[in-house]
């Protein structure tokens, strides 16, 4: 983790000191020192988690009352079914998604607003983003795309499929593609799509909690 972050600029460290509410302040050592220590007291929490979470698993064996139906509404998420290549272009995407690094717009630091819209591209005579200033952060540029074999695949593996009713379900790969349905589409249309989508088997992305 150490040669990660020195690897990083002084910019990017001071993004992750943001993100989980640190001081910026200091030379780049001690913006390191300072996400070292905070990754340390977070892996310790998880520990302690996980511990909690075992020693419940201990007192659900040892009760013999314990009602064994309570998981039959628990339904495992599909997996697609892909050959080695396509695996590996998946596992490539991941690793290099961490190197990439964040597009910010232009003076996003200084309005609100501007932290909040997407990537645009810096334009102007004497835009210090424009002219490569390292301190001004990365541009969008075609040497930051991704692995070829990879995309326009979801993470989990599945080419996403837009679906607006239910007969667009008929036409999915439940293997392959994996639903998911338009914003347009309502409650109750949705709930049908749900039911179909369990009994074809098909992955639906953007399942709503309840729903």
């Amino acid at each position: 983790m150490t040669e990660e972050y020195e690897s990083m600029t002084v910019a990017q460290l001071k993004e992750l000191l943001k993100e989980q509410g640190l001081p910026v302040s200091g030379k780049k050592a001690d913006l390191i020192e300072r996400l070292m220590e905070s990754s340390s007291a977070e892996e310790e929490v998880v520990e302690a988690v996980e511990e909690e979470v075992v020693e419940e698993d201990d007192f659900f064996e040892e009760d013999e009352d314990w009602d064994d139906d309570e998981d039959e509404g628990h339904v495992a998420k599909q997996k697609p079914v892909l050959d080695e290549a396509t695996q590996e272009a998946l596992a490539l995407r991941a690793a290099q998604k961490k190197k990439t690094p964040s597009f910010r717009r232009t003076e996003w630091f200084r309005y609100k607003r501007l932290s909040r819209s997407g990537w645009r591209a810096p334009h102007g005579m004497d835009s210090k983003q424009r002219r490569n200033y390292r301190y001004r952060g990365s541009l969008v540029r075609v040497g930051h795309g991704k692995v070829a074999g990879a995309r326009g695949l979801h993470p989990s593996g599945f080419r996403e499929v837009m679906v607006h009713n239910l007969n667009d379900l008929e036409s999915i790969d439940p293997e392959t593609q994996a639903a998911r349905i338009g914003r347009t589409v309502g409650g109750r249309k949705r709930e049908h799509i749900h039911a179909r989508a369990d009994e074809l088997g098909i992955r639906v992305l953007n399942r709503r909690s309840g729903v």
